[in-house]
């Protein structure tokens, strides 16, 4: 598979997309569209994935490619790259550097490959599911054991009510030492380099959750679904070894 060869093309694509969206942030120089789903995109949004897409169809020709923008192409190729080019598109048009831009490797539908950008910080995790580096060092999760001294992220307060079960989510929540909405990618961009425990996400797209699955992988955390399993992504949780089955216990056992 190989994941390791095409490292450096993906920082490319997260050099060049950066360049688009970040004259973007804070200016208000963009009109706002609603989606069908009811999710807003910006030009930033298109933008950056059209840039993206075009430099794998040049250098990739028979690789697939899955956006969030734009749909699927190629797609019954061998290699998949998947692209969120602004996850978090909220924070984004409210001002907020907690978005990020997500993009993965998929070798037969499997994550091999994924990384992180944020590009106002500057913060870039890229992961292979066997190591994860932050700006090029590696990095791992933490090891804190007990929720009670547990750092818990997640996008929003709402959505587990919508999706899961929210009581549970609260009691969870409640437990630990500090819960913040710090969330989409750059929640998982925190889990992986040791400065949360857990990320919660009751609902996600194949483009939101695929790219950082190697990322979280290759630090030492967990990535499973709500329910804890590790092949159905239609929500997640990432977490550290010591916390990870109490999470998945705590947000499905009465």
């Amino acid at each position: 598979m190989y994941a390791s060869k095409y490292i450096s093309f993906l920082n490319e694509l997260f050099d060049e997309s950066s360049k688009i969206i970040t004259p973007y942030f804070f200016s208000g120089d963009y009109s706002i569209e609603t989606k069908s789903d009811y999710s807003p995109v910006t030009i930033a949004d298109k933008k950056a994935e059209e840039r993206i897409r075009s430099m794998i169809q040049r250098e990739l020709p028979n690789h697939g490619i899955i956006g969030e923008e734009f749909g699927q192409e190629n797609a019954e190729s061998e290699y998949t790259w998947i692209i969120d080019p602004i996850d978090g598109t909220k924070a984004f048009i409210t001002g907020s550097p907690l978005f990020t831009t997500l993009i993965g490797l998929l070798h037969n539908g499997k994550p091999i490959l994924g990384g992180i950008n944020q590009p106002i910080a500057k913060l870039r995790c890229v992961g292979n599911n066997h190591t994860t580096t932050l700006n090029g060092n590696q990095v791992s999760c933490r090891n804190t054991s007990q929720i009670e001294a547990s750092t818990l992220l997640g996008s929003s307060i709402r959505t587990p009510w919508q999706y899961q079960d929210g009581n549970r989510f609260l009691r969870l929540t409640k437990r630990a030492k500090l819960f913040r909405t710090w969330g989409d990618g750059y929640g998982y961009l925190l889990v992986a380099s040791g400065k949360a425990d857990a990320m919660l996400d009751p609902i996600v797209n194949p483009w939101d959750i695929l790219p950082v699955i190697p990322v979280i992988r290759g630090s030492g955390a967990i990535i499973g679904n709500w329910q804890g399993k590790r092949d159905d992504w239609k929500s997640s949780v990432a977490a550290n070894p010591q916390l990870f089955d109490e999470i998945i216990q705590q947000l499905n056992d009465a």
